[in-house]
């Protein structure tokens, strides 16, 4: 049984999404922090791969997470794509009238905040994860007390969904990676999607030519985001996905962007992942 490393807890979206990708029987490793995600892997301390939001359809790119990636020695070896689809979970026989608080990760709240609009008597309080917040409830038994979480962490908890998907944009999905050591990613070749990372040169046209080069090799850009580069005012690293429709070409087309780019970085070769509804 593989062992995946996750921020948040059992019942998390990371683990849905992680039972999506692997469409087999996991065990999660929890950690508090992103970092402790990465620092798991690299160590291989006790997980065979990690499992990491990456960019949201509403609040874009994770650039955190991008730095975090790039100054490791991990690579990206898949992506899965899941619509976030938030639920109302209280104990057995709780209804909306009961409640006086709902518990959850502040993300969470801030994509069901006008559903509570209509419940002033319901105090919002932002906890570190959505699945603990359901089952600290369980635990605890707290009958005024609700949790938005996952379908799963209500199966886990032993929770009802009193109200189902209450999140404001039905549109709401977030991108996850999966994260190997360097070592251990396979090298096959029938990947058709690439992430690298790159700086330019602080000169007219620097950032074209880089891009010039992917479209020479038509490579399709599905993704670019850009941070700055601490110690060094005013440039910028660029990270970029792209689709690669020959990738026996990958080796022309990195000789040939190393030469328009400094610094250029592999982040991973992958299959394009797939997307689900829940």
């Amino acid at each position: 049984m593989k062992k995946i490393a996750i921020q948040g807890y059992p019942g998390a979206f990371h683990e849905i999404a992680a039972r999506l990708y692997f469409n087999e029987e996991i065990e999660v490793v929890p950690r508090d922090t992103f970092e402790q995600v990465v620092q798991t892997v690299e160590d291989n301390a006790g997980a065979d791969a990690g499992i990491m939001a990456i960019e949201n359809s509403i609040a874009g790119g994770l650039l955190y997470n991008y730095n975090l990636i790039n100054k490791s020695d991990l690579q990206i070896s898949g992506e899965v794509y899941l619509r976030i689809k938030q639920n109302l979970l209280v104990l057995p026989g709780v209804g909306l009238k009961d409640l006086e608080e709902v518990h959850s990760h502040h993300m969470a709240i801030a994509q069901c905040k006008d559903f509570f609009k209509s419940y002033p008597h319901i105090k919002l309080v932002e906890t570190p994860d959505t699945a603990e917040s359901a089952r600290i409830i369980h635990d605890n038994e707290l009958k005024n007390v609700g949790a938005i979480a996952s379908d799963l962490a209500g199966e886990m908890y032993q929770l009802n969904v009193l109200e189902e998907s209450i999140e404001t944009n039905k549109l709401n999905y977030t991108r996850f990676i999966i994260l190997d050591h360097f070592m251990n990613v396979p090298h096959k070749d029938d990947f058709d999607k690439v992430s690298i990372s790159f700086a330019v040169s602080h000169e007219i046209g620097s950032l074209y030519k880089a891009l010039k080069t992917l479209s020479d090799f038509n490579a399709n850009l599905t993704k670019i985001q850009s941070t700055p580069i601490p110690g060094r005012p005013w440039q910028y690293l660029f990270f970029v996905d792209f689709i690669i429709e020959d990738p026996h070409s990958f080796g022309d087309l990195s000789h040939a962007l190393s030469k328009t780019t400094l610094g250029l970085k592999l982040l991973g070769k992958y299959k394009s992942g797939k997307h689900y509804e829940d």
